[in-house]
């Protein structure tokens, strides 16, 4: 308990400086290197890396290859999948802002598919957006070419078949990293998914769960963190862990508690956060990102479960128990003194609204079609919609009600927004979004802002059954 202390007694401190405007951290004590952490610390969650095949400066230039494979889920047992250049997660693409991307992707599964870039702001050609862009069938290659403009994790995906492509385990990381970040302490990235796994080993088929699986979507039986089960970090007492996240199930809201702990949330979809927000638990929504501070605590060979609480997002999706997502385990080695977080993180401008701004107003809904559920937007279902339509530079205020009784992540390609309310609340945090949670039978309401991007984007509920049932839209963006 003394170390949860001194940890709310640095959070009350520095959330206190954050009244002033100089930005001045000069004063703060500065967070400890890697060269503290334990040895090996992170080796049970390896993830691969993209070979940047150019060596030129702000060019990153990497070959991916989409294909069968096999894995190991559970140990010593053959799961055979889809995948990025053979792993599952797929490899990481690590860029810095600013550099210029090329991805030379071929595919060489018996379908065809293509690669969405969640959370990029990439030109609407290099989208991915399934119908709205060129797939590419089987044998066939496709260069992606974009820009990487914005700090933070991000995340790549089929948007063909998206619900069975992306079970099947076709995923993976984008981290473009800002070089005047602080070091926010012990960093890794995980990767958070559930799949169904049969007693051999092998994927349950799609729609082998029937109508609760075109209900809620497809969650699995099975949670993996980087492709594995309950893998274990290694930490020293004292020391801050820099957790990135990502969710990529299909349909599970990842909720994390870890007892006798609190999380400090320093970042979200796109990067950094102002301040940090601590709290008891984080909720993560399906295509959503979040940047954590975990300060370990106890004594060597003391382990912290990481657990993945019920949530009730509808139709009794609460009635889980509670169980292990990952683990932390303290190493042999002396604690360290918990160091203060920067006051300030991060630069976020608000999208000013006066109220002459076009509303776009957008309702989800669900109908059972005689045995099978179809789910809308604005009472049409994907592909026979009409678009929305937008001008390049202007601000909009999208509104958008949920008429179901479960909540449904919301994504919207391409740009980011700023919540404005949440059932009429305003958020406790103003930060930039790309997928976000609309409550059962709530309203939220954004703002976006279009830059000279225009084109086709889609936006859709994240339970990927529901887009693929449906739950999809197109907004057209013109000069």
């Amino acid at each position: 308990m003394r170390s949860i202390s001194l940890m709310s007694l640095a959070l009350a401190a520095l959330l206190a400086g954050c009244g002033g405007d100089d930005g001045n951290t000069n004063d703060e004590p500065p967070l400890p290197d890697t060269s503290g952490a334990p040895a090996g610390w992170a080796d049970e969650v390896p993830l691969a890396i993209l070979e940047d095949i150019d060596p030129a400066a702000d060019f990153v230039e990497v070959a991916l290859e989409a294909k069968v494979a096999t894995v190991e889920y559970r140990p010593g047992v053959a799961t055979e999948v889809w995948t990025y250049n053979g792993t599952v997660p797929g490899p990481m693409l690590r860029a810095k802002v600013g550099d210029t991307v090329v991805v030379h992707f071929t595919n060489h599964l018996p379908e065809a598919t293509t690669i969405h870039w969640h959370g990029l702001r990439v030109p609407a050609e290099m989208d991915g957006a399934g119908h709205m862009t060129t797939a590419i069938e089987p044998g066939a290659s496709f260069d992606y070419r974009f820009v990487v403009p914005d700090a933070g994790l991000f995340w790549f995906h089929p948007h063909v078949r998206s619900d069975v492509q992306v079970e099947k385990g076709l995923y993976g990381t984008v981290l473009v990293e800002d070089p005047a970040q602080p070091d926010l302490g012990d960093t890794v990235t995980l990767v958070l998914d559930d799949v169904a796994l049969r007693a051999d080993g092998s994927l349950a088929p799609p729609g082998s769960g029937g109508h609760m699986e075109e209900m809620i979507g497809r969650q699995g039986n099975t949670l993996l963190v980087n492709g594995r089960i309950a893998p274990t970090l290694l930490a020293r007492a004292g020391r801050p862990q820099h957790w990135r996240l990502v969710n990529t199930a299909n349909a599970r809201y990842f909720h994390l508690e870890i007892p006798g702990h609190r999380i400090v949330r320093v970042g979200g979809d796109a990067g950094l956060v102002p301040a940090p927000v601590e709290s008891d638990s984080l909720l993560l929504v399906p295509g959503e990102r979040a940047e954590i501070v975990v300060t370990p605590v106890g004594e060597p060979g003391d382990r912290i479960v990481v657990r993945n609480l019920p949530y009730e997002r509808g139709h009794g999706t609460g009635l889980e128990d509670p169980a292990e997502l990952f683990a932390v385990e303290i190493a042999d080695l002396p604690a360290e003194q918990t160091p203060q977080l920067p006051s300030i993180l991060g630069t976020v401008e608000p999208i000013v609204v006066d109220g002459s701004e076009p509303v776009q107003t957008v309702a989800l809904s669900e109908v059972m079609n005689h045995t099978q559920m179809i789910f809308r937007i604005n009472g049409q279902a994907w592909p026979d919609v009409e678009p929305l339509t937008a001008t390049v530079g202007e601000t909009q205020v999208w509104e958008v009600t949920n008429e179901t009784n479960m909540d449904h992540p919301f994504h919207l390609h391409g740009f980011f927004f700023q919540v404005q309310e949440v059932n009429g609340a305003a958020p406790a945090l103003r930060e930039w979004k790309d997928s976000v949670n609309v409550p059962a039978e709530g309203t939220l309401r954004f703002a976006v802002r279009y830059d000279d991007r225009p084109g086709g984007w889609m936006f859709h509920c994240h339970i990927l059954e529901h887009a693929e049932l449906g739950m999809m839209g197109e907004l057209q963006l013109v000069r």
